[in-house]
């Protein structure tokens, strides 16, 4: 009989998420029933709210159970299927987390068409990351032609996209990284005015001098020292989406030194800020917009992207601890199958 690979949340993480809590195991081919597709993993999104779905007590959304496999977006290969909506070799995007094969409800699939855009943009730049971008800066900070926009993860998945919309509305852009050549990277690929490296040790000072006329918005994806930075120098009324906080999420304790919410809870009151969290699943009826926009903003040259693919299932667990430390370049996806997309070229 086949097999299929699986990671397995075998035990909740405190800090740092390695094999021995993320286990790969084998388990028998799944069987799809009536109305039902088997599908073959080719791209694995890996983002960071991964890390929140592996801790116990509730979130946003459903945490994995022990036992389970892990949770995360696909791109996938239709192999079987029982319906008639689908065929072999149809591509879609699915849910089948970290798992070579997956059986899936024929009617929570969507189609993916290959002469559109490569496929494995779909939990990229057409995707979540893209989506998570375009609602939080254009619907919540709305972002005036000459505001200063601060992007934090500038080189990442949702801030490269952040940072260009910002420019296509007009803005003086700043983004911070945690690399020379990713600073260097969004800055003649993508257009930001500035970057600056918040692992130098004149971090805060760099930051200062690049935004001479304060912070209007500031998109949040990191935390810690970005965030103490930032609030430094917040104009009056600026907006600040909150979609992330990286820095902060493999805490195993609350950080040394004295309490700070009295005097930020005092600077949001004074300067009349605005912080939203918010998720992009509360959004989806803003989807089709999304995707009529970035398509044709790709087409046309205004977004451009960057991907880092990580070849081989087995390099799973590793790529995802390296997005945890900054260390990937882009969307990171990995290529767990062949992409029959490409092979056809």
């Amino acid at each position: 009989m086949d097999m299929n690979q699986q990671y397995i949340l075998a035990e909740r993480p405190k800090g740092m998420p390695d094999n021995t809590h993320l286990v790969l195991t084998e388990a028998p081919m799944p069987t799809p029933g009536d109305g039902e597709v088997l599908l073959r993993t080719i791209y694995l999104s890996l983002d960071p709210y991964m890390r929140g779905r592996m801790n116990a007590g509730t979130s946003y959304a459903r945490n994995v159970d022990l036992g389970d496999v892990m949770t995360g977006r696909t791109v996938s290969e239709v192999i079987t299927s029982n319906s008639s909506t689908w065929t072999p070799g149809d591509i879609v995007v699915s849910d089948n987390g970290w798992q070579r094969y997956a059986v899936a409800r024929a009617d929570g699939l969507v189609r993916l068409d290959p002469e559109e855009a490569p496929i494995s943009t779909a939990v990229g730049v057409m995707g979540m990351p893209g989506f998570t971008a375009y609602v939080g800066l254009l619907d919540l900070a709305q972002p005036k032609a000459g505001e200063t926009v601060v992007v934090s993860a500038a080189a990442g998945a949702v801030g490269q996209v952040v940072g260009q919309l910002a420019k296509m509305k007009g803005c003086y852009v700043v983004g911070v990284a945690g690399a020379p050549d990713k600073c260097d990277y969004v800055v003649r690929e993508y257009g930001f005015d500035a970057c600056v490296n918040y692992k130098d040790d004149d971090f805060e000072a760099q930051l200062a001098a690049a935004c001479p006329n304060g912070i209007d918005v500031y998109f949040e994806n990191v935390g810690g020292r970005v965030f103490d930075a930032v609030m430094d120098l917040v104009n009056d009324f600026a907006r600040i989406p909150v979609c992330g906080r990286i820095a902060h999420y493999n805490m195993t304790s609350l950080p040394e030194g004295r309490d700070r919410l009295i005097p930020f809870m005092g600077k949001v009151l004074v300067k009349r800020l605005m912080l939203r969290g918010f998720i992009q699943s509360d959004h989806h009826d803003r989807l089709p917009d999304f995707r009529k926009d970035m398509s044709q903003w790709i087409q046309q040259g205004k977004i451009r992207y960057q991907e880092d693919i990580v070849d081989g299932f087995e390099n799973t667990v590793s790529a995802f601890q390296g997005l945890l430390q900054g260390a990937n370049r882009g969307k990171l996806v990995v290529r767990v199958g062949d992409d029959p997309t490409l092979s056809a070229d």
